[in-house]
């Protein structure tokens, strides 16, 4: 044993050095990116939220607008069917002066009278002019006043316009920035996978000679028997053994992973489906005591306790679901899993 850990040693002088430094500087550019990312993100929010505000600002001042244009057009309509109105009246005056005219031409009635018509009516004409006078001095007013909404609703649209252009830019850079990040979180993935690939193979070399210990998917998965007796959560003298070693390989990994990943090894206990009896209340209580002593053994072998987890899961994650003697014998076991935080 001491002759392998001397040739790991050895390798580990040769190789991991120049390793550790090429991963540090990849790792400064991924936290480069991320703050980059992250600030950039702030500062588009901002922006977003700004023109969300000008936007509405925008649609409120046009929903006004077009009201008053609404009403601006009733307003024109009806000055206008007044002005017809007064035409007609006009045209009925202007007749019936020609027919008094007529009439006082001809001799016909009295002159007073007639004249007293006549003066009558050129002044009820005088009125209608400047009434019809007026009238068109409220629609030329109102005529300026639509031209002066319409060009105030197309710079409305001209801001809108340009307003959404940045909008789309704007999603488009997050949308860069987004598939970066995925890019960087993508990498750090792989860089615990082959982390765990390594720790996998050292637990290999180290209990390669064990027949109740077996690696399962990204599990390493040791049999109950090995550590605990029947029903106990006292780790017995041959699992402390056990542990040691595995606390041991646990200890060079903290050293060789770069602190700001965030990873852990989670103890999962797990239980056969036969009904416990005793001091435990259930299977689940069992599996969750025996998971909690092999981290409080680990953590007192000097594994840093931020490292370590430990979850019980009873009979309820079997491996095997036959209902037989071996079955059990395979769902009976502690599970050691490497995973981020």
């Amino acid at each position: 044993m001491s002759l392998s850990r001397n040739r790991r040693s050895e390798r580990t002088i040769d190789y991991w050095p120049g390793f550790v430094d090429a991963l540090s500087t990849l790792l400064l550019a991924i936290m480069f990116l991320l703050s980059v990312f992250v600030l950039a993100q702030f500062l588009l929010s901002r922006e977003i939220s700004g023109k969300d505000a000008v936007l509405d600002r925008l649609n409120s001042q046009i929903n006004e607008l077009t009201q008053l244009l609404a009403l601006e057009r009733s307003s024109s309509q009806d000055y206008q069917d007044q002005i017809a109105t007064l035409q007609a009246s006009l045209a009925s005056a202007e007749d019936e002066r020609s027919k008094l005219q007529q009439a006082l031409d001809s001799g016909s009635g009295s002159a007073a009278t007639a004249n007293a018509q006549v003066a009558e009516l050129e002044g009820a004409l005088d009125d209608q002019r400047a009434l019809s006078q007026r009238a068109r001095s409220q629609i030329e007013l109102l005529n300026q006043q639509l031209a002066a909404l319409r060009q105030q609703i197309a710079a409305l649209e001209g801001a809108l316009e340009a307003s959404e252009t940045r909008d789309k830019e704007s999603q488009t850079k997050i949308a860069d920035l987004g598939r970066r990040l995925n890019v960087a979180l993508a990498q750090r993935v792989q860089e615990l996978s082959r982390y765990r690939s390594d720790f996998f193979g050292r637990l290999r070399e180290i209990l390669a000679d064990r027949q109740n210990i077996r690696i399962v998917g990204d599990r390493f998965v040791f049999q109950s028997e090995i550590l605990f007796p029947s029903g106990s959560d006292v780790l017995q003298p041959a699992g402390k053994a056990e542990m040691a070693k595995l606390a041991d390989a646990i200890k060079e990994l903290v050293k060789e992973i770069p602190s700001d990943i965030n990873w852990i090894i989670r103890v999962d206990g797990h239980t056969d489906n036969i009904p416990i009896s005793g001091r435990f209340q259930d299977n689940w209580a069992l599996s969750t005591a025996r998971a909690d002593a092999v981290v409080r053994f680990l953590i007192d072998q000097g594994v840093p306790p931020n490292r370590l987890a430990a979850t019980g899961f009873g009979e309820f994650q079997p491996l095997d679901d036959a209902n037989t003697p071996e079955a059990r014998d395979r769902n009976r076991r502690i599970e050691f899993k490497l995973t981020e935080r």
